[in-house]
């Protein structure tokens, strides 16, 4: 980064700063009444999800359950994959910007059969994506020391607004996972706090921001990462047991059923005395706690599966995306890119042969479609 743009973002922050802590505090999020998702469109879709599913062949249909990452940079070559493959979702990493600009989102969304999610990561801090072009995001460390519940509800509605206004749909933000490792750790200032309240209140009042702009958030990392040994980019990451996990880490989502509409990510956790050694991502057993123990109904993505070694030093990708989606994933995700038709093959041989069951598909496609609104419910 040039001094000069160094100097304008940390003007920025300063301003935001500055700005929080020179008002009151109110009390903090209430605990019911959280607004619900405004519609993206201006009149109900018109067809209901089962007239939509029945319209899709059994490859687009699994084709909706992928969300793969593209090149931010290259117009073309999106356009290209979402017109060829139709995948459900695409997913920008990096900091190129030449789809968010100019309206060029546009042109994907216009060779799409079914509307295609839009997702970023942008958490603030050192995770965010359009702050070349609409100013940086503190991290939530950051803002959870100088702000209030309120005023990081409308820091949220301002970064949706800017990532609306450029074709974004899905924020994988904001982070959930309770923690106090030092700054720079994998979770580090990622994270609101280590006080599972605290890190409930912001996280909350970023995720309704979003969505009070049109833009879906996305908590992670269930079941909670901020208390693991290790990074799931280089290794397998262990939790605390699933006891000391429900007592702290999962305490935030205690209000994901309430929240309404919104996304999951789950991550690549092992988690003693629930995922019997595999990644949470992969496990059957942490889709049903989420399912069962949270209540949560919306759309559960699975972390990167095609760039962290928890995943790929055991399972080649098409491999990860079956064993991902039968276990309860409604979405496989992965930034790399490519792989496409390895993965729909690989998921339509499964189906052919009972390895992945039709109601498993339809249930997971419907919830796809729903978070769209692509379809009526």
């Amino acid at each position: 980064m040039s001094r000069t743009r160094f100097l304008l973002a940390a003007a920025v922050v300063g301003a935001l700063l500055v700005a929080a802590v020179s008002r009151p505090s109110p009390d903090p999020l209430p605990e019911t009444g959280f607004p619900p998702l405004p519609a993206r469109t201006a009149k109900e879709p018109a067809e209901s999800c089962a007239a939509v599913m029945a319209g899709l062949s059994l490859r687009r249909r699994l084709a909706q359950l992928v969300v793969v990452g593209v090149d931010a940079g290259d117009v073309t070559s999106t356009v290209r994959l979402v017109r060829t493959e139709q995948v459900g979702g695409i997913f920008f990493g990096g900091n190129a910007t030449a789809v968010l600009r100019d309206g060029a989102l546009s042109q994907v969304q216009a060779v799409a059969e079914v509307p295609v999610s839009v997702a970023v990561d942008d958490e603030g801090g050192r995770v965010q994506r359009i702050d070349v072009l609409d100013g940086p995001l503190p991290s939530a460390r950051t803002v959870a020391s100088a702000m209030n519940p309120d005023q990081v509800r409308e820091l949220g509605v301002r970064r949706g607004r800017a990532l609306r206004a450029r074709g974004v749909t899905t924020d994988y933000a904001p982070v959930l996972d309770v923690s106090d490792q030092p700054a720079g750790a994998v979770i580090g200032d990622r994270s609101y706090g280590s006080a599972p309240a605290a890190v409930a209140a912001y996280a909350y009042a970023f995720a309704t921001g979003l969505r009070e702009s049109g833009v879906t958030p996305v908590f992670k990392h269930f079941p909670g990462h901020g208390h693991a040994r290790g990074d799931s980019h280089r290794v397998l990451p262990e939790t605390p047991p699933l006891p000391r996990l429900a007592a702290t880490d999962l305490l935030p989502y205690e209000r994901l059923a309430e929240f309404g509409a919104a996304g999951v990510m789950v991550g690549h956790l092992a988690v003693p005395g629930l995922t019997d050694g595999q990644p949470a991502s992969l496990s059957a057993a942490a889709y049903r706690l989420l399912r069962d123990r949270y209540h949560f109904g919306g759309v559960a993505v699975t972390d990167d599966l095609g760039a962290m070694r928890a995943i790929t030093a055991a399972h080649p990708l098409p491999e990860a995306a079956l064993l991902a989606l039968r276990a309860g994933a409604d979405q496989a995700l992965w930034s790399s890119g490519g792989h496409v038709p390895a993965v729909l093959d690989r998921l339509q041989a499964a189906v052919a042969a009972g390895e992945l069951p039709p109601e498993r598909v339809r249930e997971a496609v419907h919830r796809v479609l729903v978070a769209k609104s692509a379809c009526r419910a």
